[in-house]
């Protein structure tokens, strides 16, 4: 009944909503009367104000068309690679008519980037894409907003997000592959790859975890006690709704963007709250710039999706209720999720010292249960100053994250991908396959 009523309000702020932009650009335009009216630039930025705090959010694009590699401009076009119901695996194509370069980008490491699957959309790494792209052929896993999967196409739980996982590194291929996982998916990814080592399967030449809750017994932070002193059944009842009629997905269970958009908010409503009214001060002072800076920021991240109930429970009873990934107690499909079996990729991890999200050694703690790697191919970086978005968007990333990524992933990047990379178990492929 909560998705309906919020429907419901949506399409009677909507109307008004694009009322009260339509009133703002007649009042912004310097070539009607209106414009001229005292008062007119102050309604301007009300009126604006309003249509932003009132209108609807879609999912933004990638908007990737172009980048910096090797020194030279670059076309980039966004290609599907594979298309599944609750995700896409994207590609984004490199094109140089500077056959120097193109030498180069052949030549370079190939990165499966894997996006968090925790409300927003996989477009909040847009930075993080655009800067791989400079040394690297990159991917990136697109989730699907729930409520636009039918109900035939079954449920979706953390089991089959590993599996998800696993199927994308075996297209790509794993032995010439290296994968970055921001946040969330670093604990099904850890995973994937476990569960793919065990079976005698290649794995990853390098796995770089960044800012994810693989152990949040270490310093927890006010998302994990959420998680923690409320029971199952209580997130049960209490965030998970039914997709109404409207959408595809209608009659999906789901934890609804709207009611992950109102705890993102109620964080830090004061600093939304002053970034509201800074707003309407910079277009009162006709300050264009920093308007929109504004925008640009809100629309990414006032633009959420529903998860599927199964994934969003079995995330909070399997990684932040039981701990069972550290414990050691964690079975994915039958079988034993075994980090020890990684032996033939390198781990990098990263925090960020401020990070509120994850907390310092969560992710650190992937180092302990990967005994299988070899000390020399295991690293570990705290970077100062930095809190979770900063590790992975922003200059810090772009100027102190990023460059430790790229050598990181360099040293591991041999040419001989049978060196780095356990013999394939064609057999244990193929009954991994047959049980997802």
């Amino acid at each position: 009944m909560l998705y309906q009523i919020h429907e419901w309000q949506r399409s009677f702020l909507g109307p008004l909503s694009y009322f009260a932009q339509a009133n703002a650009r007649m009042l912004n335009d310097s070539g009607t009367p209106l414009s001229q009216m005292p008062g007119a630039q102050r309604m301007a930025a009300g009126f604006e104000l309003f249509h932003r705090l009132g209108k609807e959010y879609e999912k933004p694009e990638f908007g990737i068309n172009s980048a910096t590699a090797h020194g030279q401009e670059i076309a980039v076009i966004e290609r599907v690679a594979l298309d599944k119901p609750f995700c896409q695996l994207k590609r984004f194509k490199r094109f140089s008519d500077d056959p120097d370069t193109i030498e180069k980008m052949k030549n370079d490491p190939v990165v499966l980037l894997v996006a968090p699957l925790s409300g927003h959309h996989a477009t909040l790494l847009r930075d993080t894409v655009r800067t791989l792209l400079r040394d690297h052929k990159v991917y990136i896993t697109d989730w699907v907003d729930a409520r636009m999967v039918p109900t035939t196409a079954g449920a979706f739980s953390l089991d089959d997000y590993v599996g998800y996982i696993e199927e994308f590194i075996r297209h790509i291929g794993a032995s010439e592959l290296h994968v970055i996982s921001v946040c969330q998916p670093t604990v099904p990814v850890l995973a994937a790859v476990s569960l793919m080592a065990a079976r005698g399967e290649a794995t990853p030449r390098s796995l770089t975890m960044m800012g994810g809750p693989i152990d949040p017994r270490c310093s927890p932070t006010s998302v994990n006690n959420l998680a923690t002193k409320q029971p199952l059944s209580w997130f049960q009842g209490n965030v998970i709704h039914t997709v109404p009629a409207n959408y595809p997905g209608r009659g999906r269970e789901v934890y609804p963007g709207f009611l992950q958009h109102a705890g993102f908010i109620a964080m830090n409503p004061g600093r939304h709250l002053n970034s509201h009214w800074d707003f309407y001060q910079d277009l009162l002072r006709g300050d264009l710039d920093d308007a929109q800076s504004h925008r640009k920021f809100y629309d990414e991240y006032n633009a959420v999706l529903d998860m599927p109930a199964e994934y969003y429970l079995d995330t909070i009873s399997t990684v932040f209720q039981q701990f069972l990934l550290p414990r050691g107690l964690w079975d994915v499909a039958g079988e034993r999720v075994d980090p020890g079996a990684i032996k033939h990729s390198a781990l990098l991890t990263i925090e960020g010292e401020l990070d509120d999200i994850s907390g310092i050694g969560q992710t650190e703690a992937a180092h302990g249960l990967c005994s299988g790697i070899p000390t020399e191919k295991s690293v570990h970086k705290v970077i100062e100053g930095a809190g979770h978005y900063g590790i992975f968007s922003g200059r810090r990333w772009r100027e102190t994250v990023y460059p430790q990524v790229r050598d990181f992933i360099r040293k591991f990047d041999t040419a001989q991908a049978t060196a780095s990379a356990a013999p394939t178990n064609v057999s244990a492929i193929s009954r991994a396959r047959k049980t997802r």
